[in-house]
């Protein structure tokens, strides 16, 4: 009677630990969205870098440049608004190609000495932070490599 009792213990216990193992197995992390549907948001900026050298920082008191008009509308793909810091608009439609590669296209009207195309890396992305470098010097900055640190509320 004990070994029968036994038995039946180490088979349920068998059938237990089997049961936890496959359950444990099947659970799977889900993988975050593509980076096209990630940025597909309104971005506002919080820092920004010319050269390396940070120009400006929202709410900061010191600002070099002042970024407060500077928006990127991705909100509705494939078309983009963008908003400089001097509040200059410009419409067209933006592409990422890869994880690493955000393509405004068919600016209009043009950014000066863009042909109507800007291309930034991005360097990272989560819920509501975008940093991106642009990867040309923006004319209207002096000539400067611009990096963004975008929020999105």
């Amino acid at each position: 009677m004990y070994q029968l009792i036994m038995r039946k213990t180490s088979v349920i216990a068998l059938l237990s630990a089997i049961l936890l193992v496959g359950s444990l197995l099947g659970c799977k992390k889900s993988s975050p969205p593509p980076v096209s549907e990630r940025i597909a948001k309104v971005w506002t900026a919080s820092k920004v870098e010319e050269n390396n050298v940070t120009v400006y920082t929202k709410g900061g008191t010191s600002n070099v440049r002042d970024y407060t008009k500077f928006q990127l509308d991705l909100s509705k793909s494939p078309a983009v608004s963008y908003t400089e810091w001097d509040a200059n608009k410009f419409v067209g439609q933006y592409t990422v190609p890869n994880d690493q590669t955000l393509v405004l296209s068919n600016l209009n009207p043009s950014p000066t000495g863009d042909n109507g195309t800007i291309t930034y890396t991005i360097n990272s992305i989560d819920d509501s932070n975008l940093v991106l470098t642009r990867t040309t010097a923006s004319l209207k900055t002096g000539g400067t490599t611009n990096k963004y640190t975008l929020t999105s509320p």
